[in-house]
């Protein structure tokens, strides 16, 4: 098996690609002054955003390859692992990266809210495709960070370069919005067969085996990520990929109440629910009436 490496600090990742360290906790690079790479796999224990110019040999994200195009964003988290496999040839990247240790961001606005730019957890075949425009406000971000990493650290420095990574990150975020937008058509496939995938889930029985349906395993089934699989549905719907499957469940649940001689219990079994108090639960939440006073109101 490959061995894989650790990545734990930014100086460690700056004196692998070749860089002096002006900062302990966070570094820009630019691909265009580097020398050339070869194939390597790297463990990361700090956070990483890859702006890939040109096409630029296959990064792996996981066990996943993917191809760089023009304007490609790819986010990194600690804990996740990221290469290259330029299959045997030597390939000279052109770009950024932004590497910053989890240390720089804590205590700061940034350190409690970074959960909420949830590409950070997006697969590779759901990087960020950045528009010519975008690109340049991207490229802008990255310099403004790496100018202010260059001054001498004093008491203003943290709070200026984080700020200008939050900055970014905002940025990240409004560009992946136009990229759910304009990818109206596939999304829209996607929410189809969302459906369809609840739908089979209900009457083939699988709930009495696998238990109630999942924002993970709806998301594996259609091949996302489970992060972008809920913001895609939160774009398209107004409501969490959560609430959707709930809505279908008590849909499902509706249908089962007029059916004959089905206890309420048994009804939860059927959708299930583990305890009948869960379903009755869930379905008063959800409609403002318990499944018997619904039963009697119809």
């Amino acid at each position: 098996m490959e061995q894989v490496e650790r990545i734990d600090s930014v100086r460690q990742y700056n004196d692998w690609i070749g860089v002096d360290t002006l900062h302990p906790l966070v570094s820009v690079i630019n691909f265009n002054e580097i020398p050339t790479v070869q194939h390597f796999r790297r463990y990361m224990g700090i956070y990483a955003v890859f702006m890939k110019n040109i096409k630029c040999g296959d990064m792996l994200y996981g066990c996943q390859p993917y191809d760089y195009e023009d304007g490609t964003l790819v986010f990194i988290s600690p804990g996740q692992v990221y290469g290259i496999d330029s299959k045997g040839k030597v390939t000279k990247p052109s770009g950024y990266a932004l590497v910053f240790h989890p240390d720089l961001i804590a205590g700061t606005y940034l350190g409690k809210m970074i959960k909420d730019y949830s590409f950070f957890s997006y697969e590779v075949n759901e990087a960020l495709h950045l528009s010519k425009k975008e690109r340049e406000t991207i490229a802008d971000c990255f310099e403004k960070i790496a100018a202010e990493i260059e001054q001498n650290i004093d008491k203003h420095s943290k709070t200026l370069i984080v700020s200008n990574i939050e900055l970014f990150l905002n940025y990240c975020m409004r560009f992946y919005d136009r990229q759910f937008i304009t990818r109206g058509n596939v999304n829209k496939d996607i929410l189809m067969r969302f459906e369809a995938l609840l739908q089979d889930y209900f009457k083939s029985g699988k709930t009495q085996t696998l238990g109630l349906p999942s924002v993970a395993y709806c998301a594996d089934r259609l091949h996302l990520s489970a992060n972008y699989f809920g913001d895609l549905i939160k774009k398209e719907t107004g409501h969490t990929a959560l609430d959707f499957i709930q809505s279908r469940l008590i849909e499902e649940a509706k249908v089962k109440i007029f059916e004959a001689n089905m206890s309420f219990g048994e009804i939860a079994y059927q959708l299930g629910f583990k305890y009948q108090q869960h379903f009755t639960r869930l379905f008063k939440q959800k409609t403002g009436v318990t499944p018997n006073e619904y039963r009697s109101l119809n």
